[in-house]
């Protein structure tokens, strides 16, 4: 394992973390001064983010601050109702992808949805079959005009209680046999974002890393780490900084870096009741000490 004791350079900030500051929104062009001011040197941003500044913009000084990405956030939802709907996520994926590329990602995040209305309440149906299978096509999909730009696609596994409105595919399991499936050659263009919020409960979770790795690369193509607080109060938005909670995060970092991964460590942090009531100095200097000691 690589020893993160001594400085944060393999450190990433998804920009969620420190979205909120005092319970009020930041934009995406303060954060990134924030994070280039604590010397971080990588961060994964949110689409909603970039659009509220201008792509343009953000690539510009990111590029200015020498700060690139561990991954972006995020393509995905492919579920749809109709044929209407199903084109229409396709072509937002792909929107997705030219932003990723714009902004030099080395991936772009699939949450891949789940029952199409089930997050505004009511699912337009309830065959969770048929939405695997809306997913399945979509990431085919995606993953052809992923090849043309040259741009992978890394499938999130969500913790299984986000199945019905965020994410049908809740294991590493489950997005490794798609992988297999749609990547047989095992191209680079589709892997993983290993996310240990959503992952560390499954009790096959070793098994399964020690499956994305091999001889020539890996699947995992982005870490992101956190942890479980106990209680949670919150299943969305009661994250835990690393250290706080129940996860064995060194235990899984040494199973992933065993699997061939070597980029960074993304902290991703929903935290509505706790970390987003700071200020984003705090939240960044309390990272950075907790990536050194505990992750």
């Amino acid at each position: 394992m690589r020893d993160f004791s001594a400085n944060h350079d393999w450190l990433s900030i998804n920009t969620a973390t420190i979205r909120k500051q005092h319970g009020a929104e930041v934009p995406l062009d303060r954060l990134i001064d924030q994070c280039a001011a604590a010397g971080v040197r990588a961060i994964s941003p949110w689409r909603d983010q970039v659009a509220a500044v201008g792509l343009d913009r953000i690539a510009a000084q990111l590029k200015a601050l020498d700060i690139g990405l561990s991954g972006y956030c995020r393509g995905g939802f492919f579920p749809a109702p109709d044929a209407a709907g199903l084109k229409a996520a396709l072509e937002d994926n792909r929107r997705a992808i030219d932003e990723a590329k714009t902004l030099n990602a080395p991936c772009l995040v699939l949450v891949v949805g789940a029952l199409p209305g089930a997050l505004d309440g009511k699912a337009a149906y309830t065959d969770m079959a048929r939405a695997r299978g809306e997913v399945r096509d979509g990431i085919a999909a995606s993953l052809e005009y992923a090849r043309d730009v040259g741009m992978p696609l890394a499938i999130e596994p969500l913790h299984p209680m986000q199945a019905a409105d965020r994410a049908c595919i809740n294991t590493l399991e489950q997005s490794l046999d798609l992988c297999d499936e749609l990547d047989p050659g095992q191209t680079g263009l589709l892997g993983v974002a290993l996310d240990v919020y959503h992952t560390w409960w499954d009790p096959k979770l070793a098994q399964q890393i020690a499956r994305a790795g091999d001889a020539r690369h890996t699947r995992i193509l982005a870490y992101h780490v956190c942890d479980w607080l106990t209680p949670t109060r919150d299943l969305l938005s009661d994250r835990g900084m690393m250290g706080d909670g129940v996860i064995e995060l060194r235990k899984i970092r040494g199973w992933v870096e065993a699997a061939g991964f070597a980029g960074f460590s993304e902290v991703e942090i929903f935290s509505s009741l706790d970390w987003w009531q700071r200020s984003g100095e705090e939240t960044l200097a309390t990272c950075i000490a907790r990536y050194r000691s505990v992750v």
